[in-house]
Protein backbone atom coordinates (compact mmCIF):
# COMPACT_ATOMS: atom_id res chain seq x y z
CA UNK A 1 0.00 0.00 0.00
CA UNK A 2 1.12 3.49 -0.81
CA UNK A 3 0.37 6.38 0.91
CA UNK A 4 1.34 9.92 -0.39
CA UNK A 5 1.07 12.47 2.47
CA UNK A 6 0.58 16.49 1.74
CA UNK A 7 0.26 18.84 4.02
CA UNK A 8 -0.07 22.89 4.71
CA UNK A 9 -0.79 23.70 1.27
CA UNK A 10 -1.93 27.39 3.07
CA UNK A 11 -4.01 27.97 -0.28
CA UNK A 12 -4.82 31.91 -0.11
CA UNK A 13 -6.13 34.85 -2.44
CA UNK A 14 -4.76 37.88 -1.03
CA UNK A 15 -0.96 37.53 0.12
CA UNK A 16 1.77 38.55 -2.36
CA UNK A 17 2.43 34.80 -2.87
CA UNK A 18 -0.44 33.18 -3.48
CA UNK A 19 -0.07 32.40 -7.19
CA UNK A 20 3.03 30.43 -5.89
CA UNK A 21 1.01 28.31 -3.36
CA UNK A 22 -1.56 27.51 -5.92
CA UNK A 23 1.13 26.44 -8.10
CA UNK A 24 3.12 24.34 -5.58
CA UNK A 25 0.02 22.76 -4.96
CA UNK A 26 -0.84 21.45 -8.47
CA UNK A 27 2.83 20.78 -9.02
CA UNK A 28 2.44 18.36 -6.19
CA UNK A 29 -0.93 16.74 -7.49
CA UNK A 30 0.79 16.27 -10.88
CA UNK A 31 3.79 14.29 -9.43
CA UNK A 32 1.80 12.50 -7.74
CA UNK A 33 -0.50 11.70 -10.75
CA UNK A 34 2.74 10.58 -12.26
CA UNK A 35 3.82 7.87 -9.70
CA UNK A 36 4.56 4.91 -10.91
CA UNK A 37 3.67 2.32 -8.90
CA UNK A 38 0.58 4.87 -8.04
CA UNK A 39 -0.19 5.70 -4.54
CA UNK A 40 -3.38 3.78 -3.43
CA UNK A 41 -4.82 7.32 -1.75
CA UNK A 42 -3.98 10.96 -0.99
CA UNK A 43 -3.99 12.45 2.65
CA UNK A 44 -3.88 16.13 3.14
CA UNK A 45 -2.79 16.34 6.89
CA UNK A 46 -4.22 19.56 7.09
CA UNK A 47 -3.96 23.68 6.93
CA UNK A 48 -5.30 23.04 3.39
CA UNK A 49 -6.43 27.01 3.16
CA UNK A 50 -4.59 29.92 5.21
CA UNK A 51 -7.92 31.89 6.93
CA UNK A 52 -10.49 29.34 6.58
CA UNK A 53 -12.36 31.28 4.32
CA UNK A 54 -15.06 29.62 1.29
CA UNK A 55 -13.24 30.91 -1.55
CA UNK A 56 -9.78 29.65 -0.70
CA UNK A 57 -11.49 26.04 -0.20
CA UNK A 58 -13.25 26.06 -3.66
CA UNK A 59 -9.38 26.76 -4.90
CA UNK A 60 -8.29 23.74 -2.92
CA UNK A 61 -10.71 21.84 -4.02
CA UNK A 62 -10.07 22.97 -8.10
CA UNK A 63 -6.30 21.48 -7.24
CA UNK A 64 -7.77 18.06 -5.71
CA UNK A 65 -10.34 17.41 -8.28
CA UNK A 66 -7.22 16.19 -10.42
CA UNK A 67 -6.13 13.69 -8.20
CA UNK A 68 -6.16 10.36 -9.44
CA UNK A 69 -6.50 8.43 -6.35
CA UNK A 70 -9.21 9.12 -4.07
CA UNK A 71 -8.37 12.22 -1.39
CA UNK A 72 -8.93 12.51 2.04
CA UNK A 73 -8.63 15.39 3.53
CA UNK A 74 -7.99 16.54 7.39
CA UNK A 75 -8.46 19.58 9.73
CA UNK A 76 -5.66 21.62 10.76
CA UNK A 77 -5.28 25.46 12.83
CA UNK A 78 -5.67 27.23 9.70
CA UNK A 79 -9.05 25.32 8.79
CA UNK A 80 -12.85 26.15 9.28
CA UNK A 81 -14.53 22.79 10.17
CA UNK A 82 -18.01 24.35 8.77
CA UNK A 83 -16.41 25.74 5.40
CA UNK A 84 -14.10 22.45 4.94
CA UNK A 85 -16.86 20.25 5.62
CA UNK A 86 -19.16 22.44 2.89
CA UNK A 87 -16.09 22.21 0.39
CA UNK A 88 -15.87 18.54 0.39
CA UNK A 89 -19.86 18.28 0.94
CA UNK A 90 -19.86 14.96 -1.39
CA UNK A 91 -17.38 13.42 0.72
CA UNK A 92 -19.20 10.46 2.64
CA UNK A 93 -16.27 10.31 5.29
CA UNK A 94 -16.83 13.60 6.32
CA UNK A 95 -19.93 13.01 8.32
CA UNK A 96 -21.75 16.27 10.03
CA UNK A 97 -22.54 14.39 13.08
CA UNK A 98 -20.01 15.05 14.99
CA UNK A 99 -18.37 18.53 16.09
CA UNK A 100 -14.66 17.41 15.50
CA UNK A 101 -13.51 15.76 12.11
CA UNK A 102 -12.55 12.66 13.33
CA UNK A 103 -12.92 9.47 10.87
CA UNK A 104 -11.51 6.09 10.26
CA UNK A 105 -10.80 4.58 6.38
CA UNK A 106 -11.35 1.08 6.02
CA UNK A 107 -10.81 0.62 2.76
CA UNK A 108 -7.22 -0.42 2.63
CA UNK A 109 -4.91 -3.05 4.19
CA UNK A 110 -4.08 -0.64 6.70
CA UNK A 111 -6.49 1.21 8.32
CA UNK A 112 -6.02 5.27 8.47
CA UNK A 113 -7.28 7.21 11.22
CA UNK A 114 -7.37 11.28 10.70
CA UNK A 115 -7.40 13.37 14.41
CA UNK A 116 -9.25 16.41 14.65
CA UNK A 117 -6.52 18.44 16.70
CA UNK A 118 -7.79 21.89 15.88
CA UNK A 119 -8.41 24.60 18.93
CA UNK A 120 -10.05 27.41 17.18
CA UNK A 121 -8.38 29.78 19.75
CA UNK A 122 -5.11 28.63 18.83
CA UNK A 123 -2.29 27.92 16.45
CA UNK A 124 -1.46 24.88 19.04
CA UNK A 125 -3.08 22.00 19.11
CA UNK A 126 -6.33 20.69 21.22
CA UNK A 127 -7.23 17.10 22.33
CA UNK A 128 -10.03 16.99 24.75
CA UNK A 129 -11.62 14.15 26.84
CA UNK A 130 -14.52 13.69 23.79
CA UNK A 131 -11.46 13.80 21.37
CA UNK A 132 -9.54 10.80 23.40
CA UNK A 133 -12.48 8.74 23.39
CA UNK A 134 -13.34 9.11 19.93
CA UNK A 135 -9.45 7.59 18.99
CA UNK A 136 -10.71 4.93 21.47
CA UNK A 137 -13.60 4.27 19.84
CA UNK A 138 -12.34 4.15 16.39
CA UNK A 139 -8.90 1.95 17.24
CA UNK A 140 -10.98 -0.39 18.53
CA UNK A 141 -14.01 -0.59 15.94
CA UNK A 142 -11.86 -2.93 14.25
CA UNK A 143 -9.24 -5.66 15.84
CA UNK A 144 -7.12 -7.23 12.86
CA UNK A 145 -5.73 -4.89 10.41
CA UNK A 146 -2.38 -2.22 11.19
CA UNK A 147 -3.50 1.23 12.11
CA UNK A 148 -1.74 4.15 10.92
CA UNK A 149 -2.85 7.87 12.89
CA UNK A 150 -2.98 11.02 10.87
CA UNK A 151 -2.75 14.24 13.46
CA UNK A 152 -2.41 17.83 11.57
CA UNK A 153 -0.20 18.72 15.09
CA UNK A 154 2.82 16.42 16.02
CA UNK A 155 2.39 14.59 19.65
CA UNK A 156 5.88 14.70 19.93
CA UNK A 157 8.63 17.29 21.60
CA UNK A 158 9.70 18.97 18.11
CA UNK A 159 13.32 19.91 18.94
CA UNK A 160 14.34 21.38 15.85
CA UNK A 161 11.48 24.31 15.54
CA UNK A 162 11.16 27.11 17.94
CA UNK A 163 8.06 25.67 20.22
CA UNK A 164 9.23 22.14 21.11
CA UNK A 165 5.38 21.72 22.17
CA UNK A 166 3.21 22.06 19.80
CA UNK A 167 -0.21 22.14 22.34
CA UNK A 168 -1.96 24.07 24.59
CA UNK A 169 -2.20 23.00 27.13
CA UNK A 170 0.34 21.00 27.09
CA UNK A 171 -1.67 17.58 28.77
CA UNK A 172 -3.73 17.61 26.14
CA UNK A 173 -0.70 16.41 24.21
CA UNK A 174 -0.10 13.75 26.83
CA UNK A 175 -3.88 12.46 26.68
CA UNK A 176 -3.30 11.90 22.83
CA UNK A 177 -0.29 10.16 23.09
CA UNK A 178 -1.82 7.89 26.10
CA UNK A 179 -4.93 7.35 23.52
CA UNK A 180 -2.30 6.17 20.55
CA UNK A 181 -0.80 3.36 22.89
CA UNK A 182 -4.03 2.05 23.54
CA UNK A 183 -3.39 -0.44 20.43
CA UNK A 184 -0.51 -2.33 20.01
CA UNK A 185 -2.00 -2.23 16.45
CA UNK A 186 -0.69 1.76 15.84
CA UNK A 187 2.32 1.53 13.61
CA UNK A 188 3.08 4.87 12.85
CA UNK A 189 1.79 8.56 13.37
CA UNK A 190 1.99 10.68 10.80
CA UNK A 191 1.75 14.69 10.91
CA UNK A 192 2.31 17.86 9.72
CA UNK A 193 1.99 21.85 11.07
CA UNK A 194 5.28 22.78 12.08
CA UNK A 195 6.66 23.29 7.80
CA UNK A 196 9.74 21.15 8.16
CA UNK A 197 10.32 17.18 8.38
CA UNK A 198 11.62 16.14 11.45
CA UNK A 199 10.99 12.58 13.45
CA UNK A 200 10.45 11.17 16.59
CA UNK A 201 8.16 8.58 18.98
CA UNK A 202 5.23 8.21 21.00
CA UNK A 203 6.58 5.76 23.51
CA UNK A 204 7.29 2.84 20.41
CA UNK A 205 5.40 4.21 17.54
CA UNK A 206 7.22 5.97 15.13
CA UNK A 207 6.11 9.13 14.57
CA UNK A 208 6.80 11.96 11.50
CA UNK A 209 6.41 15.35 9.85
CA UNK A 210 6.45 16.56 6.27
CA UNK A 211 7.35 19.93 5.81
CA UNK A 212 4.84 22.85 4.00
CA UNK A 213 3.93 21.96 0.15
CA UNK A 214 3.96 25.84 -0.25
CA UNK A 215 7.57 26.36 -0.57
CA UNK A 216 7.51 29.83 0.35
CA UNK A 217 6.13 28.81 4.29
CA UNK A 218 8.96 25.86 4.41
CA UNK A 219 10.96 26.01 7.39
CA UNK A 220 14.77 24.59 7.71
CA UNK A 221 17.63 24.55 4.78
CA UNK A 222 17.52 23.31 1.23
CA UNK A 223 19.64 22.80 -1.13
CA UNK A 224 19.93 25.38 -4.47
CA UNK A 225 17.58 22.60 -6.68
CA UNK A 226 15.07 21.90 -3.62
CA UNK A 227 14.76 25.72 -2.73
CA UNK A 228 11.49 26.19 -5.84
CA UNK A 229 10.24 22.98 -5.22
CA UNK A 230 7.21 21.17 -3.68
CA UNK A 231 8.39 18.38 -1.07
CA UNK A 232 6.10 15.54 0.22
CA UNK A 233 6.08 12.65 1.59
CA UNK A 234 5.43 8.64 0.43
CA UNK A 235 4.36 6.40 3.03
CA UNK A 236 4.60 2.23 2.09
CA UNK A 237 3.24 -0.33 3.80
CA UNK A 238 4.12 -3.93 3.58
CA UNK A 239 2.97 -7.05 5.86
CA UNK A 240 6.08 -8.65 5.93
CA UNK A 241 8.25 -5.37 6.90
CA UNK A 242 6.19 -2.70 8.02
CA UNK A 243 5.74 1.23 7.39
CA UNK A 244 8.66 3.06 5.29
CA UNK A 245 8.95 6.42 4.81
CA UNK A 246 10.39 8.46 2.14
CA UNK A 247 10.64 12.57 0.84
CA UNK A 248 9.54 12.84 -2.60
CA UNK A 249 10.95 16.02 -4.72
CA UNK A 250 8.64 17.66 -6.87
CA UNK A 251 9.62 17.17 -10.38
CA UNK A 252 13.22 14.93 -9.41
CA UNK A 253 11.74 12.00 -11.07
CA UNK A 254 12.27 8.68 -9.20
Amino acid sequence: MIIAQISDTHIALDTPDADRRLQDFAATIADINALDPASDVIVHTGDIVHNGRSDEYAQARAVLSDARAPVHVMVGNKDHRVNLRAAFSDAAYLTTNSEFIDYAVEDFPVRLIMLDTLNPESNKGDFCPQRVKNLIEMTDAETAKPIVVFAHHPPFEVKVGPDPINFDPPDTMTALRKALQHSDRVIAVISGHVHRSTTGQVDTIPASVMPSIATTLRKGDYSVDMKTRPVYAIHRYDPKWGISSETRIVGMGS
